[in-house]
């Protein structure tokens, strides 16, 4: 009899030792695949910058980021109050009347990493972007006012990850983690 207690007495200690080694082995897995996750979500993670420039005057959106930024919302105001379109924004800006430009299209929108476009150029009569020239008028109106224009722009990133880019005016755009972008509403960009 005592040789068969010291048998299980034996198995029992064998029988704990084997099931730490598994649980460390879960832990070791779960641990392993949150390393996975973090390094998959580094290398698709997005990040928006919207600026303006005046040499020529121009409005720009660039993806600094390592993966693509997918834009499900964007609101584009000026002094505070949303606008649906780039001609609002020239209205508002240089007074009624018809304002040429170039654009391009932000809502809806696939940006590849370190992909970057002029989403408004505005255009004088001739149809030509305006040059850096501080005699124009024109120039130095927009110049001037350009800093009037801000942004918010809800974008994600593959994984479904989401972020919202406050950009443009006088101050440094900031980027927050939201947990979904909104839905279109009135105050919706349409460009």
């Amino acid at each position: 009899m005592p040789e068969e207690n010291e048998t299980r007495a034996a198995t029992r200690y064998e029988t704990i030792i084997a099931t730490f080694i598994a649980l460390l082995a879960v832990g070791v897995a779960g641990y392993t695949a949150y390393m996975q996750r973090q390094q998959v979500r580094a290398a698709v993670w997005p990040i928006l910058e919207f600026d303006s420039s005046n040499g020529p005057i121009r409005f720009t959106l660039a993806n600094k980021g390592v993966g693509p930024a997918i834009i499900k919302h964007v609101i584009l105001k000026v002094d505070n109050g949303p606008v649906k379109n780039w001609a609002e924004v020239l209205e508002k800006i240089l007074g009624p009347g018809y304002h040429p430009g170039e654009e391009s299209d932000m809502s809806g929108r696939v940006f590849a990493a370190g992909e970057s476009i002029a989403v408004f150029t505005p255009h004088d009569e001739a149809q030509n972007p305006i040059p850096f020239d501080k005699s124009n008028p024109l120039w130095a109106k927009l110049d001037t006012d350009r800093s009037r224009v801000t942004v918010e722009i809800c974008y994600c990133s593959t994984l479904g990850e989401c972020w919202t880019l406050r950009g443009g005016g006088l101050t440094a755009g900031t980027t927050t983690q939201t947990r979904r972008c909104a839905t279109p509403s009135d105050i919706t960009f349409q460009q």
